[in-house]
């Protein structure tokens, strides 16, 4: 059973991603390092022991549609209501509709509670906190009064709805349309597919943000406009009107995440009673601006879904740290009981597990210094705010595609660990694998966030930025170096050479980039984010040993450095030298 690690949890907050410092000079107003230990105290208990125990029956049961309503299964939807009342949906949601605007941070170690607990719970209330500072960013101000205090409260749920049957990830393709209808409406008629939690029944009402195209609309993503689409009206006392015209046509029978509903969802197809075809929605922002405004929420919930693989990760580790305890296999020359040796004294499963635990670490500290940029960016101002905004743009794709990547490693090196056993479904180490494999794929594809991280990314600043961030590694580094421990064996030496490797493969692609070779810049890119995530996070380890220096961390720190970022000189070398072989290869491809 999972047991959300609480004090881990507060110490990477703390002493690696930086939050400590913030709540010494003050930059988070009154709130103390009381009150966030309460805080993730209280969060702890909640995932442990009302979450964790409903992920199996979540897993077994699953979402279930009958006449295009969706019931969620035994148990959720009372765990949802204590969960609301607990105020965790408000945690970071603004003052003036009720919420408590406490730090990202905050709000993403929380995440990582719940989905640790119980992935499918955690992704519904994940989008309902994009809708809101989306709305609270872009609505009108009579949006906002009719809609984000229940949205704020969890009282209400929101979803996003971009993928259409032929518009994937290339938003280009949309067809769904949105016609004038008077008094400031708009119908809404069209298909999209893959929504998470579009139709359940959790809450009294699902609040839609729709991309969908005007009439006379530019061509491509700049011709998309954003429409809040209500799954029931709302009167103007605040109460519940007639159903709106959308419906849930189906759900995906998935690999995992069984319990969250996967929906299609049709728009505008005179299913209402009593209403004339045409889902009835409001426009959010400006006309054909819609990408922007749904970036806002896009950026908040691919941090998400990085802590997602994080959260699976710690989940996958516990459980076959717990497994490698028990299970007796063998003669092992570090156990001195009687008769077969837990497999946990088997240098092979000792290195499986010490790999677990470093990756989920290191991925732990990448999402948390993500949040701390976003919360640095949004407290300051002028230049410093745009240093810190560029940091949260720079380390979002890393955050979201390397954490979701070792989230599979993780799972994957999980059911390892468990042997036979781990292919059956009764240890529950499968079910995490099959949970963690599609936070790679969705809120655009690992892939996709190579390609931001290589080409908008990397740029930022005429690629001072990313320069910058280098020579804060080489800094931390540095400062391992002085410490001279001989625990930490070759620790520092390697660190220095995986940032070097770094550095090689980030001036290798600005200079394609600068020389207009997209091409060839495209096929290091995904090499290049898992190095980028590799040596920063073999850095925060760093940090974490040089803040605590006790045995456990300085020895991860080691193992990280010496087995770990062993791999950053071949990850350099597909950066740098891979495109041609590529090329070569791509084609036999095409021609096949």
């Amino acid at each position: 059973m999972y047991r959300a690690p609480v004090e881990e949890i507060a110490f990477a907050l703390k002493h690696v991603a930086g939050l400590g410092p913030a709540l010494d000079a003050g930059q988070f107003g009154d709130l103390s390092e009381d009150l966030v230990d309460a805080i993730l105290a209280e969060a702890g208990r909640f995932a442990t022991e009302e979450v964790a125990p409903l992920r199996r029956v979540g897993d077994e049961e699953g979402a279930m549609l009958r006449d295009a309503a969706v019931t969620m299964p035994p148990g959720w939807k009372p765990l949802y209501r204590r969960w609301i009342e607990g105020g965790w949906n408000a945690l970071s949601g603004p003052e003036d509709f009720g919420g408590q605007a406490l730090p990202t941070m905050l709000s993403v170690a929380t995440l990582e509670m719940w989905n640790s607990a119980s992935m499918a719970f955690g992704i519904g209330p994940t989008l309902t906190m994009g809708a809101v500072e989306a709305l609270d960013k872009h609505a009108s101000d009579d949006l906002k009064r009719t809609y984000l205090g229940k949205l704020v409260s969890g009282e209400w749920m929101g979803t996003m709805n971009l993928t259409e049957p032929q518009a994937g990830s290339d938003l280009s393709a949309l067809k769904t349309r949105a016609e004038p209808a008077g008094e400031g409406t708009y119908r809404i008629f069209g298909q999209k597919i893959f929504i998470t939690y579009g139709e359940h029944n959790l809450t009294d009402n699902i609040v839609h943000l729709v991309l969908a195209r005007l009439p006379d609309a530019p061509a491509g993503t700049k011709g998309i406009s954003l429409f809040l689409v209500p799954k029931f009206l709302v009167n103007e006392d605040g109460s519940l009107g007639p159903r709106n015209d959308v419906f849930c046509a189906s759900i995906e029978h998935k690999l995992g995440i069984h319990a969250s509903p996967t929906c299609t969802m049709i728009y505008g197809d005179g299913f209402a009673e009593g209403m004339e075809p045409g889902a009835i929605g409001w426009l959010v922002g400006e006309e054909n601006r819609g990408l922007a405004c749904m970036f806002t929420m896009m950026n908040n919930a691919r941090l998400a879904v990085g802590i997602q693989g994080v959260s699976v990760a710690e989940a996958a580790f516990q459980k076959a740290l717990a497994y490698a305890k028990e299970r007796r296999q063998g003669k092992a020359s570090g156990y001195s009981g009687e008769g077969m040796a837990p497999i946990v004294h088997h240098p092979d499963v000792q290195r499986d597990l010490a790999t677990m635990k470093a990756l989920t670490r290191a991925a732990r500290a990448i999402a948390y210094s993500c949040a701390h940029a976003i919360d640095r960016a949004r407290n300051a101002e002028g230049g410093e705010a745009r240093y810190w905004q560029e940091r949260a743009n720079l380390l979002t794709p890393v955050a979201k595609a390397f954490c979701t990547d070792i989230g599979v490693q993780v799972a994957s090196i999980g059911v390892q660990v468990h042997g036979g056993m781990g292919y059956i479904e009764e240890t529950g180490a499968a079910a995490l694998l099959r949970d963690a494999r599609i936070a790679p794929i969705y809120e655009g594809t690992n892939g996709i966030q190579a390609i931001d991280l290589v080409t908008r990314k990397l740029p930022l600043s005429g690629g001072e930025h990313v320069r910058g961030y280098l020579e804060e590694l080489r800094e931390t580094r540095r400062d391992l170096g002085l410490l001279n421990e001989a625990g930490f064996g070759a620790a520092a030496r390697r660190l220095g050479e995986a940032i070097n490797d770094l550095s090689e493969a980030t001036a290798h692609l600005l200079a394609l980039l600068d020389k207009e070779q997209n091409e060839a810049a495209l096929a290091g890119a995904t090499p290049y984010l898992r190095l980028f995530g590799l040596v920063a996070g073999g850095v925060h380890l760093a940090r974490a040993a040089r803040a605590d220096m006790s045995a456990e961390r300085i020895g991860l720190c080691r193992f990280y450095a010496e087995n770990l970022l062993t791999e950053t000189a071949g990850l350099k070398l597909q950066v740098t030298a891979g495109a041609d072989s590529l090329a070569g290869a791509a084609a036999s491809l095409v021609t096949s």
